[in-house]
Order: structure tokens, then C-alpha cells, then sequence
């Protein structure tokens, strides 16, 4: 029997968005220079449309960038997202909530990371708490959460058991370059498999490891083995294209598993860094 499931979503969008600009099946064939039987079957399921006439669906109605990512989703096809740059003037809001929110994430060590896992933003309690890890010269030189937790000389210097994170953390960026094609995610990969860190049966992990935003590490703290929870939280677009939509931003959160550890008064402490901003 024929599964239409996905066509049938597709139909469902189709039909929401022909009802919003009030358009018949007959006006909407007409503007694509289709038939409206063409137009029927699209919506209950019996054809799959093409990419390029699920863009000129969108771009006859004028959809948006949210809205045509629902849309070629619904079709089976991969979201066509362009990055946005985070520092752009249009952005100053979105960046004065984040800094706000790291604030307030305070004392617990918390970055703004984008959909690369480049480093955006950090609270007072990252700088304080990895400057117990790396030098300061080190430190301020991070640009890139990954390359930070994958290296030795990084925060993966002191991460006990990490091989299966590890190994998930790069499973869910191969499926990233396979989903979207993205050439970057393709280098990202290429460039983290292979330190040393990650073990060389890590596909083999990772398909064993159903991925989270949030796991556990081990830490090695001053010779004394501390387990905390690391937390990612996303920040970004509302409803089903939330994880594809930019700018995909996450908050990733460092939190102490038993709540008697402590990171301490971080308010009083002189700290710096290039993207700590408060």
C-alpha cells in the first residue's frame, strides 16, 4: 500500500497557504503555469512536487524564509537556509538578551555558540572556570566549542570517558553534511575526526549513543574527578524548523552534578576575554 504520509503533509501546507491568499486550485495553477489538476493532486497526496515547484509555490505566495523551510521539509527536501551574521545591526536585540542571559547564568560556565559551534559570547563564569584549565593567552585564543573540547590542550585535557561524547557530538555533524550538503559541516568533520581524542570506531559508537543536547563528563579538577552536566540549550526560531532555521544559536551551560560543588563568587574576580562583553 502507498505511503503518503509525507506528500500528504506537503498537501496539508499547500492547502493552509492557498487558503491564506484566498487563491483557488484554478488561480494558483494559473500563476504557476500549471494545470489545477496538477494542483489537487499536490494536496491530497497522489504527486510529490519538484524542488523548483515547491519555490515557485513560495515565491507566488512571498513565503518567508521560515515558511519555505516548512515547506520543502514537508516535500522531502533539505531547508536552504543563508547564514546570518550574529554581529549585524538588526541583531544588537537578540545579542543584548543573550548577554543578559549569560548574566544570569552566572556562576555556571555558559557560552553563546553558532549552528559551527564557533564561539559567540561568554559569561564570567567560562572565563573563571577554564582559566583554572588553560593559560589566559590559550584561552582568549578559543574560537570554536568543538575544537576547544575535541583537543588535548583544551578543556579535552581533563575530560575522563569521553570517547562515546565525543563520538556523538561528531555523528550529528556527519548528519548535518549529509542532510544539507553543506560543505563546511563536511570540513568540520574532516577536521575533528581526526584528533587524536577521537577513537577510530566512532561511526560504530555514535550509531549505539542516541544523541542528546545534554550529557554528562567527568572532570579532572585540581586531581579531584568532578562529574557535571553539560547543557545546550537552543536558541532560535519557534515551531518545526527551529533546528534548521538561522541563526541557529544554542546556549551550552556547565552545571555541577552534585549541587554542594561550587564555582564560587565570579562578581569580584578580574576577568577578560575577547568575547565576554559584561
Amino acid at each position: 500500500m502507498k505511503d503518503n504520509n509525507t506528500h500528504s503533509v506537503f498537501g496539508r501546507f499547500l492547502k493552509f497557504w492557498r487558503g491564506v491568499h484566498g487563491l483557488s486550485q484554478e488561480e494558483l495553477a494559473d500563476r504557476l503555469d500549471s494545470s489545477p489538476r496538477h494542483i489537487s493532486r499536490l494536496e491530497n497526496g497522489n504527486s510529490r512536487p519538484s524542488e523548483t515547484m515547491v519555490l515557485d509555490i513560495a515565491n507566488v505566495m512571498a513565503l518567508g524564509r521560515r515558511d519555505l523551510t516548512h515547506l520543502l521539509i514537508a516535500a522531502g527536501y533539505a531547508p536552504r537556509e543563508e547564514k546570518i551574521d550574529f554581529n549585524s545591526p538588526e541583531l544588537k536585540w537578540l545579542r543584548k538578551a543573550l548577554q543578559m542571559n549569560l548574566r544570569a547564568l552566572d556562576p555556571f560556565p555558559a557560552s553563546v555558540v553558532d549552528s559551527s559551534t564557533n564561539i559567540l559570547m561568554v559569561n564570567r563564569g567560562w572565563v573563571s572556570f577554564y582559566s583554572r584549565i588553560v593559560s589566559e593567552q590559550a584561552l582568549a585564543s578559543v574560537t570554536n566549542f568543538y575544537d576547544f573540547i575535541f583537543s588535548h590542550s583544551g578543556a579535552g585535557n581533563i575530560v575522563s570517558d569521553w570517547p562515546d561524547t565525543l563520538s556523538a557530538i561528531l555523528m550529528s555533524i556527519q548528519q548535518t553534511a549529509l542532510f544539507t550538503g553543506d560543505e563546511t559541516a563536511n570540513q568540520t568533520v574532516e577536521r575533528l575526526k581526526a584528533y587524536p581524542s577521537v577513537p577510530s570506531d566512532w561511526r560504530q559508537r555514535a550509531a549505539r549513543t542516541e544523541p542528546m543536547a545534554s550529557f554528562r563528563v567527568q572532570l579532572d579538577i585540581d586531581g579531584e574527578l568532578k562529574r557535571f552536566f553539560s547543557v545546550g540549550s537552543m536558541v532560535g526560531a519557534l515551531g518545526p524548523s527551529a533546528f534548521v532555521s538561522e541563526p541557529k544559536l544554542s546556549i551550552v551551560t556547565l552545571y555541577p552534578e552534585n549541587e554542594q560543588d561550587t564555582f564560587g563568587d565570579v562578581s569580584n574576580q578580574q576577568l577578560s576575554h575577547p568575547l565576554l562583553f559584561y
